[in-house]
């Protein structure tokens, strides 16, 4: 248990011998001030130990220094020589040549910019590190990583840092070896000594000195050794991060347990008829989910736990179930969601199956409407509340907010969820999503709240048929749409992702509501629904959609959740290989869900490779999204849709990794342990050691407000 003071108390003050390494990167001395805000840009922080995080991507090998006559093309080489003779481009296109003699041969320089031809004079004594290259039968060098002076230092493993514009490699080398020169000796080991041994893992000192400065140890110019040293340290560090963050979690867990809520129970008359109304038995994982959350409700504290439910796994009875339980105590109880389709669609149901008023309330309630809507919800008499964003305005003020849900929470920003919590005193909250996620990503971002997960779909639930189509079936696709619009089937035309960039994404989408047009528009309406719409303009065309009044709708990914339309039983996919196995799911979920059978068709381009083919054929196995969803996270790895962010985990500097260096996710599970036995001490001294507190201070760890809101 905490003390009364609060999480952040368990930590004793930081050791004076790392605040150096805390202190702002602006002040590392012998850095400029232009030079510290492009540091600061590329490795994301402020603090010098930010700068220590920043990973190089790569390591030059430049130990080959060959006898210039029998010097292999191709390879990356050191050689020292004397300038013999210069020679200026006879046009500005064309480069200096540099021509540097010793006594094993000749090599040719080539300089494409005068300012660094300039720097070569004949007769100087040089050193030089690059590719060699064979060009007319000589030995050639273009443009050099290193023109110096003779006694100048070539470093002989040579890490590559990233960058960005208008810094250079020689300014991060230089920052970098100032900040190194701050880490102290004698750090405290935070990781366990069975696991540093197990893994052949150096100290953090040392760890940071392998992955920038693998040349300072004389050990790792050995042969290859420096490959796997190099390979311990990311590793060790990895690992740090993620243990940091892991204990950093479950401290924040800790203290959500111990905020004050108030106990929620009930006869469970309210419940009783909604499930009468319902018409349905629960399944055993709804059942299960509801005792989750009923245990959190009548306990004394505030609830914060995330329910996972995949597709038609029934999460909105179970959110119904669990607001009725907080009207039964005489409170209210309200549900938020990203669209207003959505919201409509809970109402709707809600309207259907609650014993107790339900109140409706978005953007687009107006007028009388909206001030009868915001009356009722302050004087109590909407007992249950279901709305948009426009739940967390100023303007709505609640009677007695004991439940806060929000559904897809990962449409929200953190902000909009803590705001809705708010309204009520001490409200516990349950966020939803029908996004499975895997299981290290749980850890790695949800592991400060209670997980729920609805694994088991209600039956009776007919399978979707998904289908893989190539280019030269595209003609016989269009066909089976016109057969389906002749049974009157709706059906999702989903556009591909075109590039990073929305605006092309809506521009393909409207070029083939065009052309879907122009083959069906004289049978049926064709809706066309995009995000960069007015949002009134593409909640009609989806609401329209779902009326039947359209029966074949061009989309974006914007259909990917909140839209139910039992009639829809065709999605056709264009360019499925761009879409992540786990959206291809949330996709195919709009379908399937009335009695009728349904189709999926997955459309790839000419030139998908084996391994996308691949990742489309266990869609065509498997409706389980758990598993798909593990399946995608250990294919495509953590990062970005974009593809601008490493493979990994994401959300991390260090546990990410481009090379298959290790397993993230892995080192996850390791670090997780660790961090739970290391937890379970803190609270039973009541304190943190100096290891963990200085973990915690290096990887920005020690903020535990802003992880508790975070849930």
């Amino acid at each position: 248990m905490f003390p009364a003071h609060g999480a952040a108390s368990v930590l004793p003050p930081v050791p004076a011998l790392v605040a150096p390494l805390l202190s702002p990167l602006a002040g590392l001395s012998g850095v400029k001030p232009a030079t510290a805000k492009l540091l600061m840009k590329v490795c994301g922080g402020t603090a010098v130990v930010d700068l220590l995080f920043h990973m190089p991507e790569s390591v030059i090998d430049r130990r080959y220094c060959p006898d210039l006559g029998a010097a292999e093309p191709g390879r990356v080489a050191t050689v020292a020589g004397v300038i013999s003779r210069v020679v200026a481009p006879a046009h500005r296109r064309q480069p200096w040549k540099v021509v540097i003699e010793n006594a094993t041969g000749s090599l040719e320089i080539a300089f494409f910019s005068r300012w660094q031809a300039k720097r070569a004079v004949a007769g100087a004594e040089v050193l030089v590190s690059g590719r060699l290259e064979q060009f007319g039968g000589r030995l050639t060098m273009s443009n050099p990583d290193y023109f110096l002076s003779a006694g100048g230092h070539v470093p002989a493993l040579d890490p590559v840092w990233p960058l960005t514009a208008g810094l250079f490699g020689g300014q991060v080398r230089v920052a970098m070896r100032r900040a190194f020169a701050l880490v102290p000796e004698g750090i405290p080991e935070w990781q366990d000594a069975g696991v540093v041994a197990r893994h052949g893992w150096p100290d953090f000192r040392t760890a940071l000195l392998w992955t920038h400065f693998p040349a300072d140890d004389p050990a790792l110019l050995l042969g290859d050794s420096w490959r796997g040293a190099r390979r311990k340290a990311r590793e060790r560090l990895a690992c740090d991060e993620l243990l940091a963050d892991q204990v950093a979690t479950l401290l924040a867990r800790e203290a959500n347990r111990e905020r004050p809520g108030r106990s929620l129970t009930g006869d469970g008359a309210l419940r009783r008829e909604a499930l009468r109304r319902f018409g349905h038995t629960l399944t055993a994982a709804q059942d299960r989910v509801l005792g989750e959350i009923d245990g959190d409700l009548a306990a004394p504290r505030r609830m914060v736990r995330l329910l996972q439910g995949d597709v038609g796994a029934g999460k909105t009875i179970v959110a119904l179930l669990a607001m009725l339980r907080a009207a039964e105590a005489g409170a209210q109880a309200a549900i938020m969601a990203p669209t207003e389709i959505l919201a409509r669609q809970h109402y709707a149901t809600f309207q259907r199956l609650s014993p107790v008023p339900v109140v409706f309330l978005s953007g687009s309630v107006r007028g009388k409407a909206r001030r009868e809507a915001l009356a009722a919800i302050a004087d109590g008499s909407a007992v249950l509340v279901v709305g948009t964003h426009a739940l967390v305005q100023e303007a709505v003020v609640f009677h007695d907010l004991a439940l806060a849900i929000v559904d897809e929470q990962h449409r929200f920003g953190v902000d909009q969820r803590i705001l809705l919590a708010e309204k009520g005193a001490a409200a516990d909250m349950l966020v939803m999503t029908a996004t499975p996620i895997p299981r290290s990503l749980l850890l790695a971002h949800w592991g400060e709240m209670d997980v729920s997960r609805l694994d088991v779909k209600p039956s009776g639930r007919k399978p979707i048929r998904t289908s893989v189509h190539g280019p030269d079936s595209f003609e016989d696709v269009l066909a089976g749409v016109g057969r389906a619009l002749s049974r009157g089937a709706g059906i999702f035309w989903v556009c591909p992702l075109v590039s990073e960039s929305e605006t092309l994404d809506i521009a393909a989408a409207e070029a083939r509501h065009a052309s879907l047009t122009e083959r069906f528009g004289g049978r049926v309406p064709v809706g066309l629904a995009h995000g960069k719409q007015d949002i009134t303009v593409r909640e009609a065309a989806l609401t329209a959609f779902a009326a039947g009044e359209s029966k074949l709708l061009v989309a974006t990914t914007v259909i990917e959740v909140g839209v139910d339309v039992p009639d829809a039983t065709v999605m056709v996919i264009e360019h499925a290989e761009r879409f992540g196995l786990a959206q291809l799911h949330q996709l195919r979920g709009r379908v399937g869900r009335g009695a009728a059978e349904s189709y999926c068709l997955l459309l790839h381009g000419a030139e998908t490779g084996a391994t996308a083919r691949q990742r489309l054929a266990l869609l065509r196995e498997t409706e389980d999204g758990f598993l798909i969803a593990d399946e995608d996270f250990r294919l495509r790895g953590g990062g970005d849709a974009t593809g601008n962010r490493q493979s990994g985990l994401p959300g991390f500097r260090i546990a990410t990794t481009d090379e298959g260096e290790f397993d993230a996710s892995a080192l996850l599970v390791l670090a997780r342990q660790s961090a739970e036995m290391k937890v379970r001490a803190i609270l039973e001294r009541g304190r943190a050691g100096e290891a963990i507190a200085v973990l915690l201070a290096l990887f920005g760890k020690t903020d535990f407000g802003r992880i508790i809101q975070s849930g």
